[in-house]
């Protein structure tokens, strides 16, 4: 700075120095053909040269201290505006980093923690200043590990994203955090990491109680039409074997029907057993013909109880498969088909269609019941709003959750006196 003064200090006097020597030359040459030997006029115009050269090199001085003192001036105006935003834009940026409700952590691109927020205290345990030149692989679950790298990697070449992920704070205690990373970028280079999370573990604890809450609700409800379903064969199991018994014989055709019929028995009691286990939640490659399958033998047994026809249509030429826990959706195919029964009077159908749309698998279920009107379709989901006298609400409301959780959406279609149709759909499982 100092250098660029003293540079431009030397060019306005090298400039100075020039003119007055330019002028002295002209102005000597300039007196003498004026004067034509008039020596008196070569004297008058040699007196009074330099006062007019003062005079206009102080006028163009002037003009020009005043030009470079205006830009100097405006320039500092400039200069103050500009620290003033940078001051409140970083006073904003304080603010909504210190008292944002999620926790908020600045990241190195080598994935070291810089900063981060009173929230991220809470949820990791470990004050600022321990968190600080600290590796997130060392708060991040060991199965955890390779998931948040990927995202790392991704975020630092300019792309944000959204997992979950579990964290081990301070006191050991494992953490469920619902996470968003965002790309710091300065002069259009990635120089950082923003990660915002939210603690969800408890929000998740709930949410696992509920849906097992509900299953096992749903389980009750089927236990009398599954025992009247049962039954039946063991009617005639016991029919056959009494006959076996008196005739002292045994009939290969008695034989077949009954292996028939212990196979029905075993197959309901077996999908039962597999619905009302508590098991971990783990996505799989699932096949969804398998699945609506086994719920529709299933159900079946609540739909006869009630002179209800279950029918399965598979548009698909092939099996369609779903990355899906296949007990959790189990569950939601047994719930919609469970509130379309029981919105039938008397008799009525129920047409399940599996096909292919897009990349995605749609389910669709459709019944002839009493239907529902646009006030009941609007809170459909909506958790403790049931029309049923002894209706929790939270049936649909955890259907929705777990549908959720699979990338897909429900939607439903009804109308007063004309069935419902419901449909879901989930994106495939690619190959």
């Amino acid at each position: 700075m100092i250098k660029d003064a003293r540079k431009a200090a030397l060019k306005i006097a090298v400039m100075y120095i020039i003119t007055g020597a330019v002028w002295i030359l002209i102005s000597d040459k300039l007196s003498r053909i004026l004067a034509q030997d008039k020596f008196e006029l070569y004297i008058f115009f040699q007196q009074y040269k330099g006062w007019f050269f003062m005079l206009a090199t102080g006028i163009i001085l002037y003009g020009l201290v005043y030009r470079r003192a205006y830009y100097l001036l405006q320039s500092q105006d400039e200069l103050s505006k500009k620290d003033y935003e940078l001051l409140t834009s970083h006073e904003h940026y304080q603010s909504l980093f210190q008292h944002n409700p999620d926790a908020v952590f600045e990241i190195s691109k080598e994935g070291q923690v810089l900063s981060t927020n009173p929230e991220g205290e809470k949820i990791t345990g470990y004050s600022r200043l321990q968190l600080k030149g600290m590796k997130t692989s060392e708060l991040i679950a060991d199965d955890d590990q390779s998931l948040c790298h990927e995202h790392f990697r991704n975020v630092l070449k300019g792309k944000s994203a959204k997992y979950e992920l579990k964290i081990v704070n301070q006191q050991g205690q494992v953490r469920l955090l619902r996470s968003s990373l965002l790309p710091i970028i300065v002069n259009g280079q990635v120089v950082g990491v923003f990660m915002i999370a939210r603690d969800i573990t408890n929000y998740r604890r709930d949410e696992e109680l509920m849906i097992a809450s509900e299953k096992m609700s749903v389980i009750g409800q089927l236990a009398a039409a599954v025992a009247h379903e049962v039954r039946n064969p063991l009617t005639s199991l016991k029919g056959f074997v009494q006959v076996m018994q008196a005739t002292k014989q045994v009939d290969d055709r008695y034989l077949d029907i009954m292996m028939a019929e212990i196979d029905r028995i075993n197959l309901i009691s077996s999908e039962m057993l597999i619905l009302g286990k508590k098991q971990h939640v783990a996505f799989e490659v699932t096949n969804l013909n398998e699945v609506l399958k086994q719920v529709l033998i299933l159900m079946e047994a609540q739909a006869n109880f009630n002179n209800i026809s279950l029918v399965a249509h598979y548009d698909s030429k092939r099996d369609l498969y779903v990355m899906s826990d296949p007990n959790q959706l189990k569950q939601v195919f047994i719930n919609i088909i469970k509130n379309s029964i029981e919105a039938i009077i008397n008799q009525g159908e129920i047409i399940v269609t599996l096909a292919e749309e897009e990349g995605s698998a749609v389910i669709q279920f459709r019944d002839t019941g009493i239907g529902m009107s646009e006030e009941r379709i609007e809170q459909v989901g909506t958790p403790f709003y049931s029309t049923k006298e002894a209706g929790t609400g939270l049936g649909l409301a955890v259907c929705f959750k777990i549908i959720e959780r699979h990338q897909g959406q429900i939607e439903f279609e009804s109308e007063k006196g004309k069935g419902t149709l419901v449909t879901v759909s989930m994106p495939l499982a690619s190959e």
